[in-house]
């Protein structure tokens, strides 16, 4: 009979995982003894925030489902906040925590075991759409399952599963597979999605409408109406980046927001209008608001809802709409901001194929090109706007490069201590990361938040290591660059197929998307 470990891995297997993430500890080692043989890769990473974040960067690079497996108490701990950082941008991860045996486990009471808490499936209440506790050794297979599913069924987000350890061992009927039907949601509105002719219509798409593959309908409508288009972060690559219909510009950018403020009809596909996306929700409303989404907006009421996938939602509105010109002139993109920090996009960009997946960091580079980088295809950047969580870029991009595109990781000297002893995993593994590191010596979007203000920067230098050293210490091959050597060196990266890590010595001035260059905000 098998055990529950390989009952783990089964029901891994019949959701179609083929990478996990993870950190061995003493209550988990039952579940890595399923993994040999499986038709799923188990990636051995050094930290469990790691394990997080990279499940996250390959669900977002491929629209599969991401996994993370943690041990007990302090490393289940461990990986919360990568999981708030998913949550925020709906990927779907699912988090296997083991917990305290449960022959020992006394409910409310704390005993002294090894790593218990009284309850650790609170720490990821905030943070998943569900979670779930596995009460006997037989049903571990189908909760693991279900709680995948539950990932993935929009609006996708993390999942809990947490599992006492003794069950892992424990021999378990051999599952049955069974048949899923996915469900089917939907509701159409009474009221029809365009009343009137609106003589300035505007699209606005974001993640919901990637999650479902919603690029191609997206074009149609902005065709049919004659409408520009607006992207979120989650959004961007949708359409070409030189379609006539996209603004190449984020909505941070008064050219953009513009044509925002000039629309009579704003259509919203799979976004939620956060405050990033919006310069703290300070964008007017439009006089006519459809929206189409599985949830109900929360931060602006439509005129008319389509709650229902993006696909299924965009098939009602084309069948409605009504075909127009074009009313707008598309702005330029980001020669209005010509300068070191366009020349570095420009560099940077040369030396990627149409087809990368850039994951971005919280960092002025980052800022830069997750506003103004010209994204080939969907699923091209990945960017840690929800939740804001510095440190994401270069341990998501060990998963984004597991996708099976070339992936680049863009990260900031700062954000890049926070995971670099992930270093030895894309060594050990051979993962093809080429990472770019923009060291400008420390903590340069935090100094000009004080000295735009006038004031001295306070805890914001920090006294770097030898990067370049550091990286060949874990021999993963590094160099530093010159920008005008840049592109060439990240396709050589690229095309090699191993890790490597260029280091770029620049300080740049943040880009209008981030929040004290707002220029709605500025004004009120």
């Amino acid at each position: 009979m098998p055990t529950g470990g390989e009952a783990l891995v089964a029901g891994l297997e019949e959701l179609g995982v083929e990478v996990a993430f993870g950190l061995p500890g003493v209550h988990n080692l039952a579940a890595w003894k399923g993994f040999p043989g499986s038709r799923v890769r188990l990636v051995g990473v050094r930290h469990e925030q790691t394990a997080g974040y990279a499940a996250d960067g390959y669900a977002r690079a491929t629209g599969r489902l991401g996994v993370a497996l943690t041990t007990t108490g302090p490393g289940a701990s461990n990986v919360v906040t990568a999981v708030g950082e998913a949550w925020a941008c709906h990927s779907p991860v699912l988090v296997i925590a083991t917990d305290v045996p449960s022959t020992q486990r006394r409910p409310g009471v704390f005993r002294g075991l090894l790593h218990e808490t009284t309850d650790q499936r609170s720490f990821f209440t905030p943070v998943t759409k569900a979670q779930f506790r596995v009460e006997r050794a037989e049903d571990l297979h189908d909760i693991v399952v279900r709680a995948g599913r539950a990932a993935l069924l929009h609006p996708r987000r993390p999942v809990y599963v947490e599992i006492p350890t003794d069950f892992l061992s424990a021999e378990v009927a051999r599952p049955a597979p069974e048949t899923h039907v996915p469900p089917t949601r939907g509701f159409l509105p009474d009221r029809q999605a365009f009343p009137r002719p609106f003589a300035r219509p505007l699209v606005w798409a974001g993640g919901g409408a990637t999650a479902s593959g919603a690029g191609p309908l997206v074009g149609e409508l902005c065709r049919r109406l004659g409408a520009p288009l607006l992207t979120s972060y989650g959004g961007r690559g949708l359409l070409p980046p030189d379609d006539p219909h996209l603004v190449p510009l984020p909505p941070h950018a008064k050219e953009a927001g513009d044509l925002w403020d000039a629309a009579d009809l704003v259509v919203v596909v799979g976004s939620d209008l956060d405050g990033m996306n919006t310069q703290g929700f300070r964008q007017p409303r439009p006089p006519w608001v459809v929206t189409v989404d599985l949830a109900h907006p929360v931060n602006l009421e439509p005129d008319v809802h389509l709650q229902m996938d993006a696909v299924a939602g965009l098939s009602v509105l084309l069948d409605q709409a009504p075909q127009r010109d074009p009313w707008f002139t598309r702005p330029p993109g980001r020669q209005l901001y010509e300068g070191p920090e366009t020349a570095f996009l420009d560099a940077f960009e040369s030396g990627l194929p149409d087809d990368t997946v850039v994951v971005a960091d919280m960092c002025v580079a980052g800022y830069w090109y997750g506003g103004f980088g010209r994204v080939g295809r969907p699923r091209g950047l990945a960017y840690p706007v929800g939740w804001g969580t510095l440190g994401f870029g270069f341990p998501a991009a060990i998963g984004a490069a597991l996708s099976g595109r070339p992936a680049v990781a863009l990260v900031g000297d700062g954000g890049f201590l926070f995971a670099c002893g992930d270093l030895a995993t894309v060594a050990q593994e051979r993962i093809p990361l080429t990472t770019v590191l923009v060291d400008d010596g420390g903590y340069g979007m935090l100094a000009y938040d004080f000295t735009k203000d006038g004031e001295q920067p306070l805890g914001c230098d920090l006294e770097p290591p030898d990067f370049v050293a550091m990286a060949r210490a874990f021999r993963v091959d590094a160099r530093e660059v010159t920008v005008e050597e840049l592109g060439s060196a990240v396709a050589q990266g690229i095309s090699s197929g191993q890790p490597s890590l260029l280091v770029v010595k620049a300080a740049y001035t943040p880009p209008p998307n981030t929040s004290p260059r707002w220029y709605r905000a500025a004004t009120g």
